[in-house]
């Protein structure tokens, strides 16, 4: 049995999720979500999509982006 990184739980159907250079055993994806995804820059959620990016910031949505200041950013690009 595996032991979870996230929150100390050994269990027999534990994961490990590797991240660029990061690996780790998880026993739920809401712990591997809790441990690995990116926190928005501005509310601190955890963003579980993809999220929009400034060139060193990450948000959750784009009103989250505009709130900090970036209004050039958009949850979907011009028509689509």
């Amino acid at each position: 049995m595996a032991t979870c990184e996230t929150c100390g739980n050994e269990y027999d159907k534990a994961f490990t999720i590797t991240r660029g250079d990061r690996s780790a055993v998880f026993d739920s994806f809401e712990c591997a979500v809790q441990a690995m995804a990116p926190q928005c820059d501005h509310c601190g959620c955890r963003i579980l999509g993809h999220g929009v990016e400034t060139a060193d910031q990450i948000y959750c949505c784009a009103h989250c982006a505009r709130e900090s200041g970036h209004g050039e950013l958009a949850d979907r690009a011009a028509g689509g």
